[in-house]
């Protein structure tokens, strides 16, 4: 009896459905058949694709002579053909309009599945599996080819829920995955094109050879954004959050954001700002924009696109948190009605890393933003180096798999598969919560910018790319041949848009300056802009004991129902003494009372970074953990009369891209005190090019406010030099005019007063604090209750421990230095020299500075003492910014490496600079 008369016994179909369901998610069959399956692949596998007839004629042996048995085997075949072709079928597609595409192996040759010509008239009942009733063969494979290998490729089959792929299936399968739009859908597509296309072509012709990053190439963008826009307000988006780098942003600002292009045009002419005492600006292509958008269906919509640098893909991260902070604001409970869209190149999206950091934050509590919508303007080359020089991967996109994103490679000179595949993105996101990636596969008119060669590096493309049509016209002669146009149609199209565009010109030049208009204005009113003056003015940050004290009472007593270990109960058992009994109140109680003062004021706290919740040295412990369940309790959150939100969040193991999160967070919600904290202080070179590009001098060039506040912990206690200094250097070279705070606090009160101050001012700078780290647990640094009732933040701190008569010595320091040298001032009980604390170095108290020295009428040894190298620290910016008095310095001498990796060598190094303070004769 033959052993496998069983099969005959069932339709093929139900084989052909359950072995489907087996590559979709082997433990979902009963065992039995799971092992047959097995089997099926491991014989499958053992004789090769390459030639199933081998392994044909090896089950003949079991099946001989059995027609049904035979034609099981061939529906079998047809399965595994649809796989390869859901799993490989997006690298045989026609998505290229410029190159030929590479060869990949196995190909989908009917050959390599046991199948030949002879059996394409043969129906097979696993048709079924794409959603069509039993067909011949031929007819299967022109539905795979539709869906798969035609404009538009699919990668998805490596996601891991069943689920998700059975949606993609069903989504893509419907219409064989093909438009299928109106005829006024068409003309409005081509309107679209069309004034991305004249746009470009306007500019070119006023503004011979200056850049602007020519769309050209990737237009069919244009349409496709206007229809996810349209699209989304319909499924309930209030707010479209974008970044993008240059290439294509003028044309974006244009048509899609409704940006004057007198504006434009005024930018390209070179002229001056309006602003004159806050803005510097930056190159056209750079600015942001904030628009209210109202849909074809009436729907208003807010717009933001994001001002980003030329650094590619660090406006990812900034939109990422834009999007949060406006969900957390305004939506809450449902992040979907705002949409981040992230516009990339396809050099940058494969070769910058802070892509695959903001990817990894996309499903993390503290950055998640309920999907991203990312489109590659793929032009297949960066700047001169071709896409084989420029990855190693298959795609640009395939850092998508790391979180099982799926990606649709489009072909952009087909206008209507173009915006069918944002569609599909729009839905996928709108019903999972997930990012989706969109490879638009076009070209590059011109070379990196209008005034490049291109030809230089890549002849034989740009041959190609001289004749080619533009996206426009290839869709304009498809509706001619379908008869949705006639010949007049394109040319009255091109011909209105020009025109509007020549009056604006004329407009614009009739302006004598340029009008720059700040991001998110919306968000930032009731704050005005400060200059120096302001940034001095005295801010009350008083807070009353009995708030104080009901704030003390939320954070110093934990749940009696639930059990914790026994550091915690005794370390919140240390904040109730140090509150009710001792009145001495170390850093981490200061800064807990300054949170719950601004949440009770109505103000939002939101402190990330790595290991925030407990602190990098165990000190702020602003979450804690349930010993039996590790539950989290967040003790801040019971304050009674609490108006704000308190979250703090532990990040992935990364600056950058977290820091760009928390920038742009800030950027978006000015009454929410938006802290980053780096593990230790030097690390925050990991984001240098946020602090640089962003930080430092985003009022500057794009008229935005920013409160975001850094905590770097810095000091010199034989760490080493990776665990030492907070580069203090670097942030005062940057520091100018009015762009940002530094401080270094010595004392809990003052550092309690400082994030006060940062909320209760009427503008927003970014603030850089150096914060202790030794010093948290220094029985000397505390304040009491009193300090923070009363008083503000103190920029210095003179000293009043010391007769001011009989000082001969006047040093000045910053941070932890001053106890270091006020010990061995007493060990040594020199009375002759005081020690002044600069608590803010920028802006630097001059003022201040000098009246405090004039209070010293036998000083003449004026010091400038520090425990970073001379060439580190602030002794550089000292010299430069306080030139009234001749410095003294004493420090370490002149360095590389910021500290040395012996503890004894540090401990040495670090006496003799404090011995330099008291002996002006000492030499290192």
């Amino acid at each position: 009896m033959d052993r496998f008369s069983f099969l005959n016994a069932a339709h093929t179909e139900f084989f052909a459905q359950l072995y489907d369901q087996y590559l979709e998610n082997p433990d979902s069959v009963e065992p039995s058949w799971r092992g047959f399956f097995q089997g099926f692949d491991f014989g499958m596998a053992t004789y090769g694709e390459k030639s199933v007839a081998q392994s044909e004629q090896k089950t003949s042996g079991n099946l001989e002579g059995n027609a049904a048995s035979e034609k099981l085997q061939k529906e079998f075949n047809v399965i595994k053909l649809i796989d390869a072709y859901r799993n490989r079928g997006h690298l045989f597609t026609r998505t290229n309009p410029v190159h030929k595409r590479r060869t990949y192996s196995p190909t989908l040759d009917l050959e390599n599945f046991g199948l030949s010509k002879a059996d394409l008239p043969l129906v097979f009942n696993a048709a079924r599996i794409i959603k069509i009733e039993p067909c011949s063969l031929a007819e299967i494979l022109g539905h795979l080819d539709k869906i798969y290998c035609q404009s538009i490729g699919v990668e998805y089959m490596y996601i891991r829920n069943p689920n998700d792929i059975q949606w993609i299936q069903n989504k893509i399968g419907h219409n064989d995955n093909q438009p299928d739009f109106s005829i006024d859908e068409k003309k409005e597509i081509l309107g679209k094109l069309n004034k991305a296309v004249a746009f470009e072509n306007f500019l070119h012709t006023k503004y011979v050879g200056q850049k602007r990053f020519s769309l050209e190439g990737g237009e069919s963008i244009i349409p496709a954004i206007d229809f996810l826009i349209e699209k989304a307000a319909e499924k309930g988006v209030e707010h479209f959050v974008m970044g993008m780098a240059h290439r294509g942003r003028l044309n974006v600002l244009a048509n899609i954001f409704g940006k004057s292009t007198q504006d434009i045009f005024g930018e390209f002419d070179g002229k001056d700002y309006n602003d004159q005492e806050y803005f510097d600006g930056d190159v056209k292509y750079h600015l942001g924009l904030t628009a209210q958008k109202t849909t074809s269906t009436g729907k208003t919509i807010n717009i933001n696109l994001a001002p980003n640098p030329s650094h590619l893909e660090t406006v990812g991260a900034v939109i990422a948190g834009i999007t949060r902070a406006k969900q957390d604001k305004y939506f809450p409970e449902d992040f979907s009605k705002v949409l981040p869209i992230a516009v990339h190149g396809d050099a940058a999206i494969a070769g910058q890393g802070i892509l695959y950091e903001i990817v990894q934050m996309a499903q993390l509590d503290g950055y998640k933003t309920g999907g991203t919508i990312h489109i590659v303007i793929n032009n297949q080359v960066g700047f001169t180096t071709n896409y084989l020089d420029g990855r190693s991967s298959t795609y640009c996109t395939d850092v998508a798999k790391v979180t099982l994103s799926p990606v649709l490679h489009v072909n952009a000179d087909d206008a209507e598969a173009v915006v069918h595949v944002m569609s599909f993105a729009l839905e996928f996101r709108m019903k999972f919560g997930r990012d989706v990636f969109i490879d638009l596969l076009g070209y590059r008119k011109y070379g990196h910018n209008e005034g490049d060669e291109p030809r230089f590096t890549q002849p034989i493309l740009y041959k190609i790319i001289a004749s080619h049509k533009n996206p426009r016209d290839i869709y304009a002669a498809k509706l001619l041949a379908d008869g949705v146009i006639d010949n007049t149609y394109v040319k009255s199209l091109e011909t209105e848009y020009k025109s509007g565009l020549e009056v604006n010109l004329e407009e614009s030049r009739k302006k004598e300056l340029t009008i720059i208009t700040p991001f998110m204005q919306n968000e930032w009113q009731g704050f005005s802009k400060a200059g120096v003056a302001q940034m001095f003015k005295i801010v009350d940050t008083s807070y009353s004991k009995e708030g104080l004290t009901a704030i003390a009472n939320a954070i110093c007593n934990l749940p009696k129902d639930k059990k914790f270990i026994n550091k915690v109960q005794k370390l919140i058992n240390d904040r109730k003494t140090m509150f009710f009994e001792t009145n001495k109140l170390d850093w981490a109680m200061a800064e807990h009372l300054a949170y719950g003062s601004l949440l009770r004021e109505g103000f939002d706290v939101r402190i990330s970074g790595q290991d925030v919740e407990r602190g990098t040295f165990s000190h702020r412990h602003a979450v804690v953990k349930v010993e039996d369940s590790e539950e989290e309790v967040v003790l801040i959150n019971s304050l009674e009369g609490k108006k704000g939100k308190f979250n703090a969040y532990n990040s992935l193991l990364s600056e950058y891209g977290v820091l760009g999160f928390d920038y742009g967070y800030a950027l978006a919600n000015p009454n929410a005190l938006t802290i980053w904290e780096a593990q230790f202080g030097d690390f925050s070179n990991g984001a240098q090019i946020m602090i640089d590009q962003y930080i430092s001098c985003g009022e500057d060039k794009w008229n935005n406010q920013n409160g975001i506040v850094l905590l770097l912990p810095h000091g010199y206690e034989g760490q080493g030099a990776e665990h030492s200094s907070g580069r203090m250097e670097r942030f005062l070279q940057l520091c100018a005019r009015q762009n940002m705070y530094v401080a270094d606090c010595t004392t809990p009160a003052n550092f309690f007063h400082l994030l006060r101050r940062q909320m209760k001012s009427k503008f927003r700078k970014p603030l850089i604090v150096f914060t202790p780290k030794s010093l948290l647990r220094d029985p000397r640094v505390v304040s009491s209750i009193e300090e923070l009732e009363n008083g503000s933040f103190q920029e210095t701190i003179d000293d009043e421990t010391i007769n001011k008569a009989e000082v001969k010595t006047l040093v000045f320091c910053t941070g932890k230095f001053y106890y270091d040298i006020t010990a061995e001032r007493e060990i040594n009980s020199r009375k002759d020299v005081a020690v002044v604390r600069i608590e803010q170095l920028f802006p630097l108290p001059v003022e201040q500075l000098k009246e405090i020295i004039a209070k010293y009428p036998q000083a003449d040894d004026y010091v400038w003492a520090q425990e970073e190298p001379k060439n580190m620290g602030a002794y550089g910016y000292m010299l430069m910014n306080f030139n009234f008095i001749k410095w003294r310095l004493a420090s370490l001498r002149v360095s590389s490496a910021s500290a040395s990796g012996s503890y004894t060598r540090s401990k040495n190094r670090h006496a003799k600079a404090i011995r330099m303070v008291f002996d002006k004769d000492f030499i290192r």
